[in-house]
């Protein structure tokens, strides 16, 4: 059970990471502008709609394999998971309904990865006795951690060969799980046919948040001559709308006899403490990825002379150090975890984690690589130290009957602070960009000699289409003077200055670092507050079935 829902958390999380380094290939391979209107919204839902419909979808899933059984859904997870792989890597298209294509699949291949997600962990919790789980769970989540920066690995060696083979390594890899679980896993929890689903529940929570999560999603991209879209009357009502919804959801929970997400469990000290915790450290770390990404990629590779077609390939090998961190810490602090409980481990890794980022603050974008690598590391051993005994603590607290359940609201306040964390560190850093880069480049245009008219055709782009164009290996400058009618006006060295590889990059350097001042601030203050929150979790504290169908023992640790 443990290796193969460690690869099923493996399968579900590396395909939440790998198209984020991937995505220059994938626009290159279907032929995509990146400063063409509208397209990057094209690229934030190609990176954000899989970990949206997880974020949906997991507490339902969960439900329903309390319902149905916990192995049943798991094992259909693998199957729709390979199936919409093909489906991805045999994309028949380019330009837009290529990229149209390439969203739907991933859409539905979130859905696998949310069966997967939903029920790894309650099947691992039930099948190890209440002193194995840490280390047990602690192996599951380090892969489910791992597996988001192997992501990016695997996705700078496959994109530098083939960008369909990004999608087919996922049709290999989820054919094999499906079959390895419909030949050896056992159902070890009681189905419960007699639960009737929670319609009225599913339906205002999967609504409510996916429209709220979709709202934040296009807040953050350009809306009538803005930067960004919070001014656009659909993202104000769409934010609006899924508060509402959502609270609908809360009272309808109240009200029916068998809720799909039983607020009751966070009256348990343990359960409602761990998943604070747990949401303020998504929000504050999930964004990282993407962050380390655009400025590894985007700005500070090509300044160190990499060609744009490596870039993913050493942005990936750069950023092991995290990977490493995150393998080296997780199963040992939930080993440990068993015996001491989960306070200190989950408490000390958060406070490593903001150190970390308040390191990242410091140092320069041009930076020296030993010092960007040992922050790295300190950032992966944080979050080591906090999840496995965070998830641990959580799971043992709550009843067998409801941890498919438990386990669906744990991954959705996980997938949900990740989504939102993408959307309010990016807009962060947009927001610096807006402030700046318009004055960066028209000096910087000006001491090159472009003419006035052209120097303000090029300052009226969305910072946002630079960025991302600078992100996907494109220099623009090109194409936009040549749209000003002044290329072919230019001198020949002047041209070759203007659209050199490390043109942008070096503009973009100074108001991308002021942006990532304000983004790391934050992130460093949520994972501060998110170990205020840990420290609330009590003592050991695990649910006995033995006891009493509704008695939790609490047992008092070294704290």
């Amino acid at each position: 059970m443990l290796s193969n829902t460690t690869l099923g958390m493996l399968l579900a999380t590396v395909n939440a990471s790998i198209l984020i380094i991937s995505l220059p290939a994938i626009f290159n391979g279907i032929h995509l502008d990146p400063l063409a209107p509208g397209n990057v919204s094209y690229l934030l839902w190609l990176l954000m709609g899989y970990l949206l419909v997880t974020a949906v979808l997991v507490v339902s899933l969960g439900r329903l394999g309390d319902i149905y059984g916990r192995v049943r859904i798991y094992r259909a997870g693998f199957v729709v998971f390979a199936a919409a792989s093909v489906a991805l890597a045999l994309t028949p298209t380019g330009g837009t309904a290529g990229a149209l294509w390439l969203i739907g699949w991933r859409l539905v291949q979130g859905v696998g990865g949310a069966m997967l997600m939903a029920n790894s962990t309650a099947i691992i919790t039930d099948a190890f006795p209440a002193r194995q789980r840490g280390t047990a769970l602690g192996v599951n989540q380090v892969a489910g951690l791992a597996g988001g920066f192997i992501g990016l690995i695997l996705g700078g060696v496959l994109s530098a060969w083939n960008w369909r083979a990004i999608f087919w390594v996922s049709v290999v890899v989820g054919l094999a799980g499906a079959w390895w679980a419909y030949r050896n896993l056992r159902e070890t929890a009681q189905p419960r046919p007699g639960v009737r689903i929670d319609w009225w529940g599913n339906l205002t929570f999967a609504a409510g948040l996916t429209v709220l999560l979709a709202a934040i999603t296009y807040g953050i991209q350009p809306y009538g001559g803005h930067t960004e879209g919070w001014t656009n009357p659909w993202v104000l009502g769409g934010i609006l709308g899924g508060v509402a919804l959502l609270i609908v959801f809360c009272i309808v929970e109240t009200r029916v006899p068998q809720p799909m997400f039983h607020l009751g469990l966070f009256r348990i000290q343990a359960f409602w403490a761990g998943n604070a915790a747990a949401l303020l450290n998504a929000i504050g770390r999930g964004g990282l990825q993407f962050m380390l990404i655009i400025w590894l990629q985007g700005i500070w590779l090509p300044l160190h002379g990499y060609d744009f077609a490596q870039t993913p390939l050493w942005a990936g090998i750069y950023l092991l150090p995290l990977t490493v961190g995150f393998i080296a810490a997780g199963p040992v602090s939930g080993f440990l975890s068993d015996r001491y409980g989960a306070k200190l481990f989950a408490t000390g890794g958060l406070l490593l984690t903001a150190l970390s980022f308040l390191g990242l603050l410091v140092i320069s974008v041009d930076f020296s690589y030993p010092m960007f690598a040992a922050l790295l590391l300190l950032n992966g051993i944080g979050g080591g130290l906090f999840s496995a005994p965070n998830t641990t603590a959580v799971m043992n607290a709550v009843p067998p009957a409801e941890r498919g359940v438990a386990s669906g609201i744990r991954a959705t306040f996980q997938n949900t602070g990740m989504v939102l964390s993408i959307g309010v560190f990016f807009s962060l850093l947009v927001a610096g960009l807006s402030r700046s880069l318009p004055g960066t480049l028209h000096s910087g245009l000006a001491t090159d000699g472009v003419p006035g008219p052209a120097i303000a055709a090029i300052t009226a782009v969305p910072p946002v289409g630079l960025m991302f164009a600078a992100f996907l290996g494109a220099n623009p400058i090109a194409s936009l003077l040549s749209a000003a009618g002044v290329l072919h006006e230019l001198p020949a060295s002047t041209v070759s200055t203007l659209t050199a590889r490390t043109y942008l990059p070096h503009l973009l350097s100074g108001p991308f670092h002021r942006g990532l001042v304000v983004v790391f601030v934050l992130a460093a203050a949520l994972n501060v507050v998110a170990a205020v929150v840990s420290l609330f979790r009590g003592g050991v504290y695990i649910y006995d079935e033995h006891v009493h169908d509704e008695e939790i023992r609490v047992e008092s640790d070294c704290g």
